[in-house]
């Protein structure tokens, strides 16, 4: 199969044209066609993916099957409920949405990851993506320690869907407290599902889940034009939809 080459405004092709589980890249679908804003939100409205190397063309996937997070799955195991408790009782430790998207990117990007020898996050990446926060699409959330940004993620809003994209951590846990807050925020504003995009067992252990790309497309059609969460802001009440007391972090901590 020859892979469709996209100019800045060819569509994209039908997600059931990506190559199939017995080729050498299950999921790819397209190249190029450039990461402006517009490709990016109509793409990722369409189950459809950025993912590629320095020094290749904007790569295009919609992996069979697709990695999602049920908020309502998410397991918050005992070690991790203990950490987020002692966190949230602690002077100085705050949750933060927004406040240092481009640092969190770029930490994502520059954090070195074990069996991985490079980034997908490539500088074209990184620019493209600060440009989706600056049109309120993408976002952040992050764990601040004493006034140090110590661990976070970013991904996309789009209605009632979030789509994750990349975390980091640079204390113990603390990109799973930013994955907790996240789970919390949805649940507050009943968005159901996180995309996770592929399979990894750090992720299967939190509640995650393949589903069919048939499934999760027909998810996104439902979901997506949605009216979603007025404004993306850190509330520290909705621990309680966790089953944690928020401590004393009462008051919004996002500028």
């Amino acid at each position: 199969m020859k892979l469709p080459w996209l100019d800045e405004l060819a569509p994209f092709p039908p997600s059931a044209s990506a190559l199939g589980p017995g080729s050498d890249a299950p999921g790819l679908l397209a190249a190029g066609g450039g990461l402006s804003v517009d490709r990016l939100v109509n793409a990722y409205r369409r189950g459809i993916f950025p993912w590629y190397a320095d020094g290749q063309p904007v790569l295009w996937w919609t992996p069979d099957p697709r990695m999602l997070l049920p908020v309502a799955d998410f397991r918050l195991h005992r070690s991790l409920r203990k950490t987020l408790q002692r966190f949230l009782r602690t002077p100085g430790c705050e949750v933060r949405f927004d406040s240092a998207f481009r640092r969190v990117i770029d930490a994502c990007a520059n954090t070195p990851r074990l069996g991985q020898p490079g980034t997908w996050i490539v500088p074209e990446m990184v620019d493209a993506y600060v440009r989706l926060h600056e049109a309120g699409v993408a976002h952040s959330v992050e764990t601040w320690i004493d006034g140090e940004l110590v661990g976070g993620l970013y991904g996309l809003g789009l209605g009632r869907m979030v789509f994750g994209e990349s975390m980091f951590a640079h204390r113990t846990d603390a990109s799973k407290i930013a994955l907790a807050a996240l789970v919390a925020f949805c649940r507050a504003h009943q968005i159901e599902q996180i995309d996770c995009q592929q399979h990894t067992g750090h992720l299967a252990s939190l509640g995650a889940a393949p589903v069919s790309r048939t499934r999760f497309e027909a998810h996104l059609a439902a979901t997506v034009a949605l009216p979603g969460p007025a404004r993306w802001a850190y509330d520290a009440e909705d621990w309680t939809l966790l089953g944690i007391p928020p401590g004393p972090q009462v008051a919004s901590l996002s500028p």
